[in-house]
């Protein structure tokens, strides 16, 4: 199985996908929430929560906010590749800073409450959507979209699996494929996604979308699909989770959710942004074809434009 950002040994604090991006505490704490022991869960959920606050509590004050002992805060360092919790207050401390730096001394809360006004509603909802699509962007691993995108070259096929908002992206990423010449289909239905995954074979790529991980009519396609030889690809906010146990590549997105679920929209954009770069590396890889293919679907629909004449005054 292909590894991603989280499938084996925490990536070190330090580690950066571009050279002068690095790589959100937050962000790998949150995408390794739900694979920790409830203890330390309750520990990742204070940092999330409160970074700043973290940063400025003894590990004392931070055990007894969680109602867990020292040994179990100094566990959870560890798990998310920090050698102490000296080094994780530090970082967060430097990371607040940086935020509220590029805020421009603005706290804005992505959580959204009955009190706010519209106005308000519009700032958080659009910080929180554009802080998903530049977090995915700085912890997607590059050597791991090369390998999907080489995948999906070499493909005879690509069948994407999704349900939900899910479904959605599935959709998306078909109709670009399928544009630029390539065969490729897109399915919600559980049982015509088991049969989709049935038919494939070696040579072959399944794709499945699922911000959890935990989607279960997702993960049972793609190890169906899996069992028959096809590659399998999985695009998950969550890289330990379940749907790592049947992909052979990984790539992840780093979307929170949010009240009012205003996180369903942040994710649907973060993967749309990591569907994106596949398409486009794809498109790059297979130049000639696709532009003659882009040129010839743009001059299929050119046609069904309103025309000027038609409109009216």
């Amino acid at each position: 199985m292909g590894e991603a950002g989280g499938l084996g040994s925490p990536a070190a604090p330090t580690s950066t996908t571009k050279d002068a991006t690095p790589l959100s505490t937050v962000v790998r704490v949150r995408s390794l929430l739900p694979s920790l022991p409830p203890a330390e869960r309750r520990v990742a959920q204070r940092v999330i929560d409160d970074p700043e606050g973290v940063a400025n509590s003894t590990i004392t004050e931070l055990a007894q906010a969680c109602g867990t002992s020292e040994t179990t805060v100094i566990r959870f360092c560890r798990a998310i590749g920090f050698h102490g919790y000296p080094e994780l207050r530090l970082t967060l401390a430097t990371e607040a800073g940086r935020a509220q730096t590029a805020t421009g001394g603005r706290i804005i809360g992505s959580d959204i409450s009955p009190d706010d006004s519209l106005e308000q509603v519009v700032e958080k909802v659009t910080f929180a959507d554009a802080r998903a699509v530049e977090e995915t962007a700085s912890q997607l691993d590059i050597k791991m979209l090369e390998q999907v995108v080489d995948a999906v070259v070499a493909a005879d096929r690509v069948d994407v699996y999704g349900v939900g908002a899910s479904a959605f992206v599935a959709l998306d990423f078909q109709q670009k494929l399928h544009r630029i010449g390539m065969v490729c289909a897109a399915w919600s239905d559980a049982h015509i996604m088991l049969t989709s995954a049935a038919v494939l074979g070696p040579g072959d790529v399944a794709i499945g979308i699922s911000h959890t991980g935990a989607t279960v009519e997702t993960i049972d396609a793609l190890e169906v699909a899996k069992g028959k030889g096809v590659t399998t690809v999985a695009l998950t906010n969550f890289p330990k989770s379940p749907i790592a146990e049947v992909a052979d590549l990984m790539l992840t997105t780093a979307a929170r959710e949010t009240t009012f679920r205003s996180g369903a929209t942040a994710s649907r954009l973060a993967q749309l942004t990591v569907v994106d770069c596949v398409f486009v590396g794809v498109a790059q890889r297979t130049f000639g074809t696709t532009r003659k293919a882009l040129e010839a679907t743009f001059e299929a629909v050119r046609g069904r434009t309103v025309r000027p004449d038609r409109r009216r005054r």
